[in-house]
């Protein structure tokens, strides 16, 4: 579970629309709603990977897969190490000699 976001969704919203749409600087606007000027200035660069403005930052829909993509790709592992360890515990059954239970 991602941890709680310190800031509302709103209140980002509204930021990046601030200094989106009047041209102040990032750390005027941060300033004014008591946000850390870096938080801010991540805030406008993501959106504006978002918005196609920016091609050197993974879009939020990008970011989103490349995490379940990963997520995914643990999973497959783990059933890997599984599935190796249980052919290996077969494999040995199978060598294994029999013996007739005495009479």
């Amino acid at each position: 579970m991602p941890a709680p976001r310190k800031y509302p969704d709103e209140l980002r919203e509204r930021a990046v629309r601030e200094v989106r749409s009047t041209g102040r600087p990032v750390a005027h606007v941060a300033r004014d709603l008591g946000i850390h000027k870096e938080a801010l200035r991540s805030w406008v660069r993501q959106a504006e990977a978002d918005a196609g403005e920016r091609d050197d930052r993974l879009t939020t829909v990008e970011l989103d897969e490349l995490k379940e993509l990963r997520k995914e790709v643990a999973e497959l592992r783990r059933a890997n190490e599984i599935l190796k360890a249980a052919s290996v515990f077969f494999a040995q059954e199978i060598d294994r000699p029999r013996t007739r239970p005495s009479r």
